[in-house]
Parts: structure tokens; C-alpha cells; sequence
């Protein structure tokens, strides 16, 4: 029996899509809030909330992308078995 993995697929695109998140409103944190100071000896806070936003972005796109391939992919395996 093959196992289908779209729930845990699922699971993890969403996951991704909240990381996204967390880091697109961090990063605008950083930009606006913190701005000149010096974080954790890395950076300037704005250069890293400039990192955080860009990234937060590709992976909340990714995320919901991902979701869109795995809600297409299980909708067609379900109308295959109804008809069949």
C-alpha cells in the first residue's frame, strides 16, 4: 500500500508559511524600530531586518505555492477515485 503524503506535506508548507510570517514582521520590526543598533555583533539592525523581510517573503511564497501544488494534486486524486 502506498502511503500518501500530502497531510504531512501540507503540514510542513504550512509551517513554512507561518515562519514566513514571523520573519517578514520581524524583519519590518528591525527596519523601523531598532534601525542603528548593533545586533548580537552581526550587523546593524536594519541590514538584518532587510534579510529577515526578503527571506520571510520567499518562504511564506513558497509555502503557499506548496499548499497550492498539494490541494490541486489530493482535489484531482479525489475526483479520479469518484469517478472511477
Amino acid at each position: 500500500m502506498k502511503k500518501d503524503l500530502s497531510l504531512i506535506l501540507s503540514i510542513l508548507a504550512f509551517i513554512l508559511y507561518i515562519v514566513g510570517g514571523l520573519g517578514i514582521f520581524s524583519g519590518l520590526f528591525m527596519v523601523l524600530v531598532l534601525k542603528t543598533k548593533e545586533l548580537f555583533g552581526l550587523g546593524t539592525a536594519e541590514t538584518l531586518g532587510y534579510l529577515f523581510l526578503c527571506v520571510g517573503a520567499c518562504l511564506s511564497v513558497a509555502g503557499v505555492l506548496t499548499l497550492r501544488i498539494i490541494r490541486n494534486r489530493t482535489n484531482q486524486k479525489l475526483y479520479q477515485a469518484a469517478t472511477c
